[in-house]
């Protein structure tokens, strides 16, 4: 088979990790017999410094045409005092809207090999995690009205949190099918004690769940909810929450596991598109030096193969090469501990590739 893919590499260590990514991509193509076709085009800083816009036409093009796109990482100190819609964080958000790409799927794994690098009590990890978050991704606060106005205070600005009801059933749907492929809970997060949206959001989770028999729905409030990831992150099989929530509550999942070097997303639509990225950011300071954990981008590919083109046993063969060379004591600086063989960028990617 032939498939697709437009490839932004971005900012910072994104080049690093993309290439990486792609290197494994190859290789499980040549052992399975499917060609991947790619065309690298612009989007974030890099495209702002090369055309003075972060999401240029012929990247949206591109990726429209594409039947899935891979994405580095995007933003760095440089473009920090850049208007809103020139930083390079301005290209997700409109990925995400011209792709329909409404929902993120960010896998919470704690490999048996990295419990040492997590940072709770063995006690609490001892039966390893897996959590999956199921994010929101192209309404609320993000995509609300937003401006400034004069007030008796000063100047002031507003982001508006909106939602409606078709978004939060959308998004629902996909928390609800996720987990009856899992354990069959549902955590449903919002701050409906204080927020309208939340109460629209919290009522219309609860008309959907009457359609999943079998899966168990709970609430929780928000600030509970990064409590309990600490606490007991292992109540936990299926987190649904709004955009804004699951940013923050994605980024303390990963940290639980390790690393946020270790975690891949993926964001889809209505269709089989989907975009897919690694959940850490650009890391500027360590760009260009071959101490990058290519790790979250490469399981990134295998969710590529799962959810966009089927291929599941091609999927499982990434995560299990991803696990065996963890297993076999391979480290990248963010995840080895004192005492340990700290090993570069291509060196991970060469031992992930020799147990494909």
């Amino acid at each position: 088979m032939d498939y697709k893919i437009a490839v932004i590499k971005g900012d910072g260590i994104g080049p690093e990790v993309v290439d990486s990514a792609l290197e494994i991509l190859d290789a499980v193509g040549a052992k399975y017999g499917h060609r991947f076709h790619y065309t690298e085009v612009l989007a974030g800083g890099c495209a702002y410094d090369d055309c003075e816009n972060p999401l240029p036409k012929e990247t949206l093009d591109v990726c429209k045409a594409s039947d899935a796109v891979v994405l580095g990482a995007v933003g760095g100190p440089k473009w920090d005092d850049l208007p809103g819609e020139k930083r390079p964080e301005a290209a997700l958000l409109g990925l995400r809207k011209e792709l329909g790409l409404f929902a993120n799927l960010r896998p919470a794994i704690l490999f048996g090999a990295l419990k040492d690098a997590c940072p709770l009590k063995p006690e609490i990890i001892k039966d390893g995690l897996d959590i999956c978050v199921v994010r929101e991704l192209t309404g609320g606060i993000y995509f609300g009205d937003r401006g400034f106005k004069d007030t008796d205070m000063g100047p002031a600005a507003y982001d508006i949190e909106i939602y409606a009801e078709k978004e939060v059933e959308r998004i629902a749907k996909v928390a609800f099918d996720m987990a009856m492929k899992r354990e069959k809970k549902v955590m449903s997060v919002d701050k409906a004690n204080i927020l309208e949206s939340s109460r629209l959001w919290r009522k219309t989770v609860e008309k959907v769940a009457k359609d999943y028999h079998e899966v168990s729905l709970d609430h929780m409030y928000v600030d509970n909810a990064s409590m309990q990831l600490i606490r007991d992150p292992k109540q936990f099989d299926v987190i649904v929450t709004t955009n804004m929530f699951g940013d923050i509550l994605s980024d303390e999942a990963s940290m639980i596991t390790g690393s946020i070097g270790m975690l891949p997303s993926a964001s889809l639509g209505g269709d089989n598109k989907g975009m897919y990225e690694p959940v850490h950011g650009s890391a500027p300071d360590i760009a260009g030096q071959g101490k990058a954990n290519p790790l979250a981008t490469i399981l990134s590919m295998a969710m590529m193969l799962k959810y966009s083109f089927g291929l599941g046993e091609e999927s499982d063969c990434i995560e299990e090469a991803v696990t065996k060379a963890l297993d076999a004591g391979y480290r990248t600086g963010d995840i080895a501990n004192e005492g340990e063989k700290v090993i570069s960028t291509a060196e991970m990617t060469a031992a992930v590739k020799s147990y494909l």
